[in-house]
C-alpha cells in the first residue's frame, strides 16, 4: 500500500469512528429546548412524519325529543241538535257530549345536518283532517313524517320529503299552539291541512325567508291525479310584526288534471308588546271547472290574545267568509262567527279553556233540534282540558 494509501485509510477510520461516537451521544442526551438556526450549508432536518388521521366517529342521529298531549272537551249547542253534531265545525264536531278531540305523541330530531319528525295520534281531529285520504288506512293516524336535511355550509337552507303540514293559515292543527279552542272556518275550509312531498326554504335576507314546494295536491298522501300542485311560501320578520304569504297551485280533482285551483293566503301577525297580540288573515281561492265555469270564495279574520296575568289569557276573533257557489261550505253563502275564549294555565303543561261561539249565515244551513236546515245562528258553550308534555323550547 502506498504512503497515499494508507494516510486515506487511516482518515476514513477515523472519521467512521467519530461518526459513531457523536450518534451515541446524541442519542444519550436529552433534546434540546431550542434549536439555533442551521448553517446555511447544513442539510435541513428531515420533517416530522404527519400524525396518522383519527378514525371518523361512528354516524349517529344523536337523541331523539318526545312530546304528546291529550285534548278533550265538552260542547254545549243551544240549537239541540238531534244528531249531536255542530254544524260547519271541522274538530269540535260533538254537540252537548263529552269528546276526544286528539291525543297524539310525536318524535322528532333537529337536523344536525339530518333530522326527521313524525307524528301518531287518535281523535276525531285526525278523522277530520284525513276524511279524503284514499290511502291505506294507517295514514288516517299519521299527522306528519318527513326526513329533513340542513347541510352545515348552506346558509339556513333546509329540505323535507315526506308528509307534513300546510305553511297555509294562521292557525294549526294542535289546539295548545292555537289562541282559541275552535277553529276558525277559513283554516276548515279555505286551506288543506296536509301535503306529502317536497318542501325547501331558504334565508334571503336577515328579515326574509323563501320557500317553494312540490307536492301531489291536498290533503293526500297517495295523489288522487298525476299532477302536481306548487307551494311557493314566503316570510317577512320584524321585530313588532311578521307578514307570511302563501301561493299553492295544481290540480286537484279527482283522475283529471283539468281545472287547476289556486289559493293566496296571506296572515299579519302583530306583536305590539309582550302582552297583546293580535293577527289578520285573508285567503282567496278559485278553480276552474271542467264546464268551464269558475267557483270561488274568499275570507277574512282577525283575533287578538291579551295575557292579563301569568295564568289568565283573553282572546276574541272575527270572521266573515263568502262562498258564492258554495264550493267550500256545500251550499252558497256567506257566513260569519264571533268567538269569546278565556284561557286559564293551571301549570306548566295543563291549560283549560273556555269559549262561547257564535256562527251566523245569510241562509237557513243549521239544525235545528230534528229540523235541518232550519235556523240561521249557531251558539256554543265548549269547555276543553288540554295536558301536555315535552321538552322546553
Amino acid at each position: 500500500m502506498t504512503y497515499f494509501g494508507t494516510r486515506a485509510t487511516i482518515l476514513a477510520i477515523s472519521l467512521l469512528a467519530a461518526c459513531s461516537a457523536l450518534c451515541q451521544l446524541t442519542a444519550a442526551s436529552p433534546a434540546p429546548t431550542k434549536v439555533d438556526a442551521p448553517d446555511a450549508q447544513a442539510p435541513a432536518p428531515a420533517p416530522t412524519p404527519a400524525a396518522a388521521p383519527a378514525a371518523a366517529p361512528t354516524w349517529s342521529i344523536g337523541g331523539i325529543d318526545f312530546s304528546g298531549f291529550v285534548d278533550g272537551y265538552y260542547e254545549f249547542n243551544a240549537n239541540h241538535p238531534a244528531d249531536k253534531f255542530n254544524q260547519y265545525r271541522n274538530f269540535d264536531e260533538r254537540a252537548n257530549q263529552f269528546s276526544l278531540n286528539l291525543a297524539k305523541v310525536t318524535l322528532s330530531h333537529d337536523p344536525d345536518p339530518v333530522g326527521f319528525r313524525i307524528d301518531l295520534g287518535y281523535g276525531r281531529a285526525f278523522e277530520t283532517v284525513h276524511a279524503s285520504e284514499e290511502g291505506p288506512s294507517i295514514f288516517r293516524n299519521l299527522e306528519q313524517a318527513f326526513v329533513s336535511f340542513k347541510p352545515t355550509k348552506a346558509k339556513g337552507f333546509e329540505a323535507d320529503f315526506g308528509e307534513f303540514v300546510t305553511s297555509a293559515g294562521a292557525e294549526v292543527i294542535e289546539t295548545k299552539d292555537n289562541w282559541t279552542y275552535s277553529r276558525s272556518i277559513l283554516f276548515a275550509y279555505a286551506i288543506p291541512y296536509y301535503h306529502f312531498g317536497l318542501r325547501t326554504s331558504m334565508p334571503i335576507t336577515k328579515t326574509i325567508t323563501g320557500g317553494f314546494q312540490l307536492v301531489n295536491g291536498w290533503n293526500n298522501v297517495e295523489d288522487n291525479n298525476s299532477g302536481k300542485t306548487i307551494g311557493l311560501t314566503g316570510a317577512f320578520t320584524k321585530p313588532k310584526y311578521t307578514l307570511n304569504v302563501n301561493y299553492y297551485t295544481g290540480p286537484e280533482k279527482k283522475d283529471s288534471n283539468k281545472g287547476w285551483r289556486n289559493l293566496i293566503d296571506t296572515t299579519l301577525l302583530l306583536t305590539p308588546s309582550s302582552v297583546l297580540n293580535m293577527y289578520i288573515n285573508y285567503d282567496y281561492a278559485q278553480e276552474r271547472n271542467l264546464d268551464g265555469s269558475l267557483s270561488h270564495y274568499q275570507g277574512i279574520a282577525g283575533a287578538a290574545h291579551e295575557q292579563l296575568t301569568s295564568h289568565f289569557a283573553l282572546v276574541q276573533r272575527v270572521e266573515y267568509f263568502n262562498d258564492p257557489q258554495g264550493f267550500a261550505l256545500g251550499t252558497a253563502q256567506t257566513q260569519n262567527e264571533f268567538t269569546l275564549t278565556g284561557e286559564y294555565k293551571w301549570v306548566e303543561g295543563l291549560l283549560t279553556r273556555v269559549e262561547y261561539r257564535r256562527d251566523h249565515s245569510d241562509h237557513n244551513v243549521f239544525t235545528r233540534g230534528n229540523s235541518p236546515l232550519a235556523n240561521q245562528n249557531q251558539n256554543t258553550l265548549a269547555v276543553g282540558v288540554i295536558g301536555f308534555f315535552g321538552p322546553k323550547r
